[in-house]
């Protein structure tokens, strides 16, 4: 499988050991992100990051796994809840008059934060490929003040759920595949499809 290196900018300490190792120069960027292009993934970077900031992930991520609306509802409302607590948390480390305070509560708003995404990830938000995201990126692109950057992404990241649907004639079991069932079956010439 081939893999290309990533950095977690949030977790990137700048000691920037991974300028010095890459042989190809991916990690030498103006903003902080590897440049894939050049990117060969041989791990080098992530080797000798010393914050783990850098890990290498697959070039193409295999189909979201299938979930139930119920359980994609109980993942949101538990990623919601970890988004307020983390907004909670926020508030009160800059409310805090106590240096220790104010430290332990930026940690758990980090804490929150982390959970969140990992269950947004679950939810299927986070992997740029899913149905899920392209979803929601075309409810953004409807928003003047988002569409710029989200119909940017959707012409970057091509959906690897996005299969044609199935018609098959309950006469013959022919299959054809598309939006919409073709008008008469191309085979015994009969209109009674059903999709698979």
């Amino acid at each position: 499988m081939e893999k290309v290196a990533v950095r977690n900018i949030r977790l990137c300490t700048k000691d920037c050991l991974c300028l010095y190792v890459c042989p190809t120069g991916a990690s030498d960027t103006e903003n902080s992100i590897i440049d894939v292009n050049k990117c060969t993934g041989c791990g080098l970077c992530a080797d000798a990051c010393p914050s783990g900031a850098i890990s290498l992930v697959p070039k193409e991520y295999p189909p979201q796994q299938p979930k139930t609306d119920k359980v994609k509802a109980a993942l949101n409302r538990m990623a919601q809840n970890k988004a307020d607590e983390e907004k909670l948390a926020e508030t009160v480390a800059e409310n805090s008059e106590s240096d220790v305070l104010y430290r332990l509560m930026k940690a758990v708003s980090k804490s929150q934060r982390l959970v969140a995404e990992d269950l947004m990830r679950e939810a299927g938000y986070m992997l740029p490929q899913s149905k899920n995201t392209h979803d929601l990126l075309k409810d953004l692109a409807k928003n003047p003040s988002t569409a710029d950057a989200a119909n940017k992404l959707l012409s970057m990241i091509e959906c690897n759920e996005s299969k044609p649907k199935k018609w098959v004639c309950e006469i013959c079991g022919y299959v054809h595949e598309g939006d919409n069932p073709p008008e008469q079956c191309p085979v015994c010439f009969q209109k009674v499809f059903k999709e698979e």
